[in-house]
């Protein structure tokens, strides 16, 4: 398994991404680049494609044997079975195999940091699992996608657990999150139309408050540069929580409503999130000693976001030109952010190397560094 490294299964994260955008824009309207297969499999592409493979990705490289990479090369491989040989009920085989392998990960994970957030996270792959079980049994995507959406809520809840432990959080309100997480997994297990909606929406809009008072994102946003890059993009993500809860709740009615409450959420939140992480975590999936952040990220994310937003208020008001025309930018916003993130990583890597030529380079041959006494005496 030594030939095996995270930078090399990192290419499915990005194949599924686009594929899944792809099939998005199709299902849209939009159907000037067509990929076949893609928009039937549009969600399976983005959930357990993209998000899958870079979570399992994620947790699997913090692990002593390498052997558990096979679980996001398992779920990076049922991309080419879905799309290239038309097998789905195989691919989501492998999906589900691939969420059961990200058990067995977070199961160690938690004997071996037996806390909190390593629970919550666990219980995310069990709902991936679940959600994935639901779909192969079923062949139903709306039915597997509560269950998905609880994979990426209690994953990213307990990582923002992790990384907010240091911080002074009252016992009273670790307990009452507890309570909202397990009251959005008792909504899972309820009829969606009849009570599951209510309870899942509810807890979701309690969460998303508690995430805006106690999460480490309120002391980040108040920083500069990179800090405030990701405090400003982690709340926003949890605006985006709050609007998914409402419209989850009280929305059921709208002719729009699973596409409202499915992009505020895969969208909105999750990808904040992405964007909010991506500074410390594409570093070291890559393997690349480099300072993501640049104040050029903030170009494409705002442009993301107000895409966005454009987007759902063209949902909320039915005008479906304009549902198109923002969901096309919204899709190549996210195409340009990763475009800025490469071009970040070739600018460093092309300006460290200038300088290593330059310091490596014999004094007495650089002429245009030397300097005569007459010049230096005029300098001083």
């Amino acid at each position: 398994m030594k030939a095996l490294k995270p930078i090399y299964l990192f290419p499915f994260v990005l194949i599924a991404l686009v594929t899944g955008m792809v099939g998005g824009w199709i299902r849209i309207g939009y159907t000037e680049i067509a990929i076949s297969g893609s928009a039937a499999n549009h969600g399976i592409l983005m959930v357990g494609g993209f998000l899958g493979t870079l979570i399992s990705l994620e947790r699997a490289m913090v692990m002593r044997h390498k052997v558990w990479l096979v679980v996001p090369l398992i779920s990076g491989l049922s991309i080419p079975v879905l799309l290239l040989l038309g097998w789905p009920t195989f691919g989501i085989a492998m999906m589900l195999s691939a969420s059961l392998g990200l058990m067995g990960i977070m199961y160690l994970q938690s004997l071996r940091h037996p806390a909190l957030y390593q629970y919550v996270m666990s219980v995310g792959a069990l709902s991936w699992m679940l959600g994935n079980f639901s779909l192969l049994y079923t062949g139903f995507v709306p039915g597997a996608v509560p269950w998905w959406i609880g994979f990426v809520l209690f994953t990213i809840v307990g990582e923002r657990l992790e990384l907010s432990k240091f911080l002074p959080t009252p016992v009273i309100a670790k307990k009452a999150l507890v309570w909202l997480l397990a009251a959005f997994f008792i909504g899972l297990w309820l009829p969606f139309h009849d009570y599951g909606n209510w309870l899942m929406g509810a807890a979701i809009i309690f969460m998303s408050f508690w995430l805006l008072h106690f999460d480490m994102a309120k002391v980040a946003a108040q920083k500069s540069k990179q800090f405030k890059y990701i405090g400003i993009g982690l709340r926003v993500g949890y605006f985006w929580l709050t609007l998914h809860g409402i419209i989850l709740t009280f929305m059921t009615a709208h002719s729009f409503h699973y596409d409202l409450y499915i992009h505020t959420f895969f969208l909105g939140f999750t990808f904040s999130m992405i964007w909010a992480h991506a500074p410390i975590i594409l570093p070291m999936i890559l393997n690349i000693k480099i300072n993501l952040y640049h104040p050029i990220l903030w170009i494409g994310w705002s442009i993301f976001q107000l895409s966005l937003l454009g987007r759902i208020l063209s949902s909320v008001f039915g005008i479906y030109e304009w549902r198109t025309l923002f969901g096309v930018i919204n899709g190549y916003s996210i195409l340009a952010q990763f475009a800025l993130m490469a071009g970040i990583v070739f600018y460093s890597k092309v300006t460290e190397k200038k300088l290593k030529v330059v310091s490596n380079r014999p004094i007495e041959n650089n002429h245009h560094l030397k300097t005569t006494k007459h010049e230096m005496d005029s300098v001083i």
